[in-house]
């Protein structure tokens, strides 16, 4: 291709909403365009490095025995009404009706729609297992999309599905699938981790996340240092917290009781009162749980004075859609007593959770449930069907596995994997005839790749202070030849004869044959970022061209009649 056929409309500025450098470098070196909040025009460079990128998730799919099809965009709600999914999802699921008053939905995942086709045409455990995948448009409503391809309402998504007559099966396809992704990403040149994860609207029993490493990453993970455990916070675990170290005779001792604490409402405030660590300490947080059909509730909180409340977890825990902040005004109506808050006596009616940690734990305070005091001396019950996994894992807790120190790093999370289970296929009716021929439910996995914000992942990892830096799978060309004057009709000749050797033994080549200045020009090679440039220059009299490296530029002189070989080693 020629650079001056190509619609490459590179600038020398980006837009002052664009904070990230794949944001501000896919915008300026003219691969993307922006036409709405979360909406971008692929341009044609654009065009060619996620077809590139698609080809590899194809083609590593394709390799393990996926077979692909393309699933209607428009999905009917109905199917979302019948797997639950239709009020649970969420502002970000776009609905919409007809001319005739039809409800539809705009596809943000396919598992009703993949079930759809499936439990019409798949009845015996002879045809399982069967693994689907589509790569697809997708459209989740976010209320704030940003960052770009990072976190767009429009997307490229790879989503697959299989389907297995039991658990055995669908959990050796999940670890198969782990192992695909990991060559996938690989394959790409991205560091990034496996991690633990929650499975959030998708739903299922298990789940884990492919995150690549950057600080511009908008999910937090908990790595160790000791082993290879990792974890997104929301789902993340420890080893339980151990109490502070006292000198002898020190340890705070407790007579089970009341006591006077006015004006404590805090939790600083009585881990001063009584001057005791916050380890000590129950702290109470008050969320209002919302449900399907407009139900909700006040729902408490229960974690140790010095922990915080993860919401991901608060919100698994009570099977809510949403938590959302309770006002004091509120909790009085409810009975409730701000800032004096405990699980034991509490009005009828009120759910609360305890977190996990604290089941069997004593010599505790909590509040009382009546003004100004607090209740000294707490033994938390060691059996209750309250307790879940509610804290905020943090930076220098132990792993639960090895007893290493916990770390927090930021990711770009670009690939999810899950344990559905008989989650979709019960409620849809989806089932199919075993060896004994008695109807079972599907048992399913389902599998997704952000194809579009792989693209910002990749610049988010390989980019410097000029622009980006592709890795050879995500390119949208090989190599980029400059000619320093097109005037000159030897370099012009010659650029031209390395550009069809090129072609001939299937390399992709942009030609940069404007009429511009040659510093202009190579500008525009640092920032498009494609692997490696020629240079025909002055030193073509000598027999001599340059051969720039992109990630690094590094240069060297190679001789013209050796450029092409040398090119061909490395793409």
């Amino acid at each position: 291709m020629r650079f001056s056929r190509m619609l490459i409309p590179t600038a020398k500025e980006a837009p002052s909403d664009a904070v990230l450098p794949s944001h501000i470098y896919l915008l300026r070196a003219g691969f993307i365009q922006s036409v709405g909040a979360g909406l971008y025009n692929f341009l044609p460079l654009g065009k060619r490095s996620l077809d590139r990128v698609r080809q590899v998730v194809k083609e590593e799919l394709d390799r393990a025995g996926c077979q692909e099809v393309e699933l209607a965009f428009v999905t009917p709600a109905e199917l979302w009404r019948e797997s639950g999914r239709f009020e649970k999802y969420g502002k970000e699921l776009l609905r919409f009706t007809d001319r005739k008053e039809n409800e539809f939905v705009l596809g943000p995942t396919h598992e009703e729609m993949m079930v759809n086709l499936v439990r019409s045409s798949v009845k015996s455990y002879k045809q399982l297992p069967l693994h689907l995948y589509q790569i697809k448009t997708k459209f989740r409503d976010e209320i704030r999309p940003r960052f770009g391809l990072m976190r767009g309402r429009e997307f490229l998504m790879e989503d697959g599905y299989s389907f297995h007559k039991d658990e055995e099966d669908m959990k050796r396809e999940f670890d198969h699938m782990e192992a695909i992704y990991s060559r996938i990403f690989t394959r790409l040149r991205l560091d990034f981790r496996v991690v633990e994860a929650d499975s959030g609207a998708i739903g299922g029993s298990g789940s884990k996340e492919f995150m690549v490493l950057a600080e511009s990453g908008e999910d937090t993970l908990v790595v160790c240092e000791g082993c290879d455990y990792g974890a997104n916070i929301e789902a993340a675990t420890r080893a339980p917290k151990t109490a502070p170290v006292y000198e002898e005779g020190e340890e705070p001792q407790m007579s089970p009781g009341e006591f006077h604490t006015p004006g404590v409402t805090t939790i600083d405030a009585l881990a001063e009162f009584f001057h005791l660590d916050p380890y000590h300490l129950i702290k109470a947080v008050a969320k209002k749980a919302l449900y399907d059909e407009g139900r909700e509730e006040i729902v408490l909180f229960f974690v140790r004075g010095n922990d915080e409340l993860e919401e991901t977890k608060a919100t698994n825990a009570v099977g809510a859609n949403e938590l959302v902040d309770v006002g004091e005004e509120e909790l009085r109506a409810a009975g409730l007593t701000p800032g004096y808050m405990g699980f034991t006596g509490l009005p009828e009616g009120i759910r609360y959770v305890i977190d996990r940690e604290l089941r069997g734990e004593g010599n505790l305070i909590m509040g009382a449930n009546r003004e100004e005091y607090h209740r000294v001396g707490v033994q938390v019950p060691d059996v209750s069907e309250h307790f879940a996994d509610l804290i905020v894992v943090g930076e220098g807790d132990r792993c639960a596995r090895c007893d290493g120190r916990l770390q927090t790093t930021k990711g770009i999370e670009v690939g999810h994997i899950f344990q559905l289970g008989t989650r979709y296929s019960e409620p849809l009716g989806a089932t199919f005839l075993d060896e004994n021929g008695k109807a079972r439910p599907f048992v399913m996995g389902t599998y997704g790749i952000g194809v579009s914000r792989l693209l910002a992942a990749i610049i988010e990892q390989h980019h410097d202070d000029r622009g980006c830096i592709w890795t050879r799978e995500s390119a949208p060309f090989d190599v980029e030849i400059v000619v320093s004057n097109i005037a000159n009709d030897a370099e012009r000749e010659k650029a031209e004869e390395i550009y069809r050797l090129l072609q001939e033994r299937g390399v992709e080549v942009l030609l940069d044959d404007r009429k511009e200045r040659f510093g202009f020009k190579m500008k525009d090679f640092e920032l498009i970022g494609i692997p490696y440039g020629v240079v025909i220059g002055k030193k073509l009299s000598e027999g001599v061209v340059e051969l720039i490296t992109r990630d690094g530029l590094e240069r060297e002189e190679v001789p013209v009649t050796e450029i092409v070989e040398r090119l061909l080693e490395r793409v």
